[in-house]
């Protein structure tokens, strides 16, 4: 049987130099992603090659935040839900974004169909 479903990756950390100021390019930041992929999923099947293999997933996301830097993390999630599947909800966490106020986190979500 063929779902409609997602499946959740959360908590994708890895170290990039996004960002417009000068200071966040030239010293590194951590980024958190979480994704929401969407999918048929084939849960009468056991087999690892009809699904998402979720190492490959995440391992992707790292490559795009070690990547070529932006100025904005809306960019940073649209580079890393064009890299994914058809259909994908991207939320990037930008933890230490210098808002020159203390807040725990800034994140942007978007969502991605082809």
């Amino acid at each position: 049987m063929i779902d409609d479903g997602h499946i959740t990756i959360r908590g994708i950390v890895a170290t990039g130099r996004h960002g417009v100021l000068a200071s966040e390019r030239a010293h590194p930041q951590p980024f958190v992603v979480d994704l929401d992929l969407h999918l048929p999923i084939d849960t009468t099947s056991d087999d690892l090659a009809r699904t998402v293999n979720y190492a490959e997933v995440a391992t992707r996301v790292i490559a795009v935040i070690e990547g070529e830097p932006v100025n904005l993390i809306e960019t940073l999630a649209g580079r890393i839900a064009d890299d994914l599947l058809d259909e994908v909800t991207v939320t990037v966490h930008k933890p230490h974004a210098p808002v020159g106020v203390v807040v725990d986190d800034v994140a942007v979500t978007i969502r991605r169909r082809r």
